[in-house]
């Protein structure tokens, strides 16, 4: 026991950059626990939620929630595309962009390491087949507000 104590004590001294929730810190899970209880989900749910400000000033406040159920039925081949449009540096590169304020194709392909003009296209394309983009007009192009949220969620989710 002393022995288990001590390497419990050295994997917490080495891990002081992760924050530590505090008391009531999961409100939003206790929450979610209570009315997954109230609707009898038994096998409980999955909630994400966000309240973002991008550096151009745009704000979103979203929240999406699932029963597990209903997850483990679906058909999950239904979200490779989304997933295959979000495994390119390149396109991870251009939706930081674009979520930066750099809407156009022209401003996207004079960035560095991101290839030609050509290439660049076809990563807006890949983005937007997937629902990742759309075209605002004049050749801009934006997240679609009910997609920030879950991109940022997708990306926290990567970081593990």
């Amino acid at each position: 026991m002393a022995d288990l104590e001590r390497r419990l004590a050295a994997l917490e001294a080495t891990d002081r950059s992760a924050p530590r929730p505090k008391e009531g810190d999961l409100w939003a899970l206790e929450r979610l626990k209570e009315q997954l209880a109230e609707l009898g989900a038994a096998a409980g749910g999955v909630l994400f939620t966000g309240s973002v400000r991008l550096p151009t000033g745009e704000q979103y406040a979203w929240q999406h929630g699932a029963l597990t159920e209903g997850l483990l039925e679906a058909d999950w081949a239904e979200a490779a595309e989304a997933f295959a449009a979000l495994g390119h540096p390149v396109r991870l590169r251009l939706l930081r962009e674009i979520l930066g304020g750099r809407r156009t194709a022209a401003e996207l392909a004079e960035l560095d390491e991101v290839g030609t003009t050509g290439q660049v296209y076809h990563h807006l394309r890949q983005l937007t087949g997937a629902g990742w983009l759309h075209t605002t007009g004049r050749g801009r192009h934006e997240v679609p507000a009910g997609r920030v949220v879950p991109l940022l969620v997708a990306l926290s989710a990567a970081r593990g």
